[in-house]
């Protein structure tokens, strides 16, 4: 998502870089899911200034993540209470105020869930691949797979290992 931000007297001005976010393709709301940055449960976001303020968007993932640290940090609210008001646990509220800390409006956007890269897939395992293919360039995937899981003890799909060999090739 491409954000500009303009500082006004101490308050800041969000532009979607390109286009206002209403008149997105789409609308915003599509706007938003498609740039990650849709709030999955606008519905717990229970803040009077998101109820009363048509600026405020309950479903704008940043804008709500944003307002809910700076409710803290620039009006001295309770951790708890805000978390309480925007729907969130504390520890969210860490993460959020941590990342809007160490990388700004960006570090509000969701990354990327789930394991960054195979897990089980060792070092050796993939040694021990190369070899077999070397050795045995007939010996198909699942003999392969076999093959790794009697010696290492491990079943791994075979599209990890297809998805690690790509990477190694890389």
């Amino acid at each position: 998502m491409a954000l500009d931000t303009t500082t006004y007297s101490g308050v800041f001005v969000f532009t979607y870089t390109g286009q206002t976010m209403a008149k997105a393709k789409g609308g915003k709301r599509e706007a938003l899911a498609r740039d990650g940055a849709l709030n999955p449960h606008p519905e717990a976001v229970r803040d009077a200034l998101f109820a009363d303020n048509p600026f405020f968007d309950p479903a704008d993932l940043v804008q709500v993540r944003y307002e809910m640290v700076r409710r803290h940090e620039a009006d001295g609210q309770a951790i708890s209470e805000v978390a309480a008001r925007f729907g969130v646990s504390r520890p969210t509220f860490y993460k959020a105020q941590a990342a809007l800390a160490t990388t700004g409006l960006t570090g509000l956007l969701p990354g990327q869930r789930g394991p960054k890269g195979g897990h089980k897939l060792s070092v050796e395992m993939l040694a021990f691949d190369a070899d077999l293919r070397a050795r045995t360039p007939e010996m198909t995937m699942a003999e392969r797979l076999a093959a790794i899981e009697r010696r290492f003890g491990i079943k791994v799909h075979r599209r990890s290992l297809e998805r690690a060999v790509a990477r190694k090739k890389k």
